[in-house]
């Protein structure tokens, strides 16, 4: 597929090619989200989970592991705040004349603090004349999911809390119709679970809205709560060593959880695609969890993915994975 060809779009943002990367540790720093931007094989990057100050990272707590079949991490968030990766992607896209769009991963529990995230990535966005673009290079995605931050439960488990989050951005949104943002989620496994964030999304229109502000949804995020044995990943175990994590517990992807997060692109594609309201039917599905090869990919997109990511197979084989995953 040609450099500037549009594979697909979601709202404002045009997508050169059918795969990219999910927000994860291999798109923390500026030499990563540059490999990942020119690679011919991304149709779009992720950068990794900002928060405003950045978190707080320590490589003797924070850490990840592979298996043949799956990844545990126990990051959390990425150790840059928000205006470093405006000063890199600032950078990156001056210097590109490609139309494929960088989405900012942002999170926090705060509204106050997210709708400053979200005015500061406005701030660059019309510096570099997005707005007034045929293609936006720049959206966003809400980070609701990450399942290993101490005392701060994934707020996409509950839909109130959820939507308590959601209105800074549809502001954002109803200010400048060209912004898209969507939303991360975890894996869900009761019915329940989709409608409720359905309905939470829906609230958020109003009457004679085309499109509902938010334009899409990832599924899915890690499922939390996972060990992984020291002998699985070659480690001995040893008395105060035996799982491969320290502190044991993370948040599990890779082939181990396709099935999970194929169910939940399936469910919540049926649900949207069904839905009575026209502005839901609008909203995209960006399919993620344990693709490494083109026939992930095409599992996702009959599952009714419009766009397909990846995280364990980028750490694990490097940015030219994505040759793989072509269709």
């Amino acid at each position: 597929m040609a450099a500037n060809t549009i594979y697909t779009r979601i709202c404002t943002l045009h997508f050169t090619g059918p795969v990219m990367n999910s927000a994860c540790p291999w798109a923390t720093d500026e030499k990563d989200l540059n490999a990942l931007y020119n690679s011919p094989y991304t149709g779009g990057v992720t950068t990794r989970t900002a928060t405003e100050y950045g978190f707080k990272e320590d490589t003797t707590i924070h850490q990840h592991a592979f298996t043949p079949i799956a990844s545990l991490n126990n990051y959390g968030y990425s150790p840059y705040p928000l205006s470093r990766y405006l000063i890199w992607i600032r950078s990156l896209l001056q210097n590109s004349t490609s139309p494929k769009p960088i989405i900012i991963s942002i999170t926090s529990s705060r509204p106050s603090e997210l709708a400053y995230m979200i005015n500061s990535i406005q701030l660059l966005r019309r510096e570099l004349g997005d707005p007034s673009a045929p293609n936006s290079r720049i959206g966003i995605e809400l980070n609701t999911s990450c399942p290993n931050i101490a005392d701060k439960p994934p707020p996409s488990y509950d839909a109130r809390t959820l939507l308590f989050l959601l209105h800074p951005l549809v502001e954002a949104v109803r200010k400048d119709p060209t912004l898209t943002v969507g939303i991360k989620l975890p894996p869900y496994v009761i019915p329940s679970q989709f409608t409720d964030v359905l309905n939470a999304i829906q609230s958020l229109q109003t009457e004679g809205e085309e499109q509902n502000p938010i334009a899409f949804l990832t599924c899915t995020n890690t499922l939390g709560g996972c060990l992984i044995t020291a002998d699985e990943v070659g480690m001995k175990r040893i008395e105060g060593k035996e799982w491969a994590l320290a502190g044991g517990y993370g948040g599990m992807g890779g082939s181990a959880l396709h099935a999970a997060s194929l169910g939940n692109v399936h469910r919540f594609s049926n649900l949207i695609d069904n839905h009575p309201s026209l502005p839901m039917r609008q909203i995209a599905i960006i399919g993620v969890g344990g693709v490494s090869d083109s026939a992930g990919v095409k599992r996702m997109q009959a599952a009714g993915a419009t766009m397909v990511e990846c995280a364990t197979a980028l750490g694990r084989f490097g940015v030219e994975v994505f040759e793989k995953m072509q269709v």
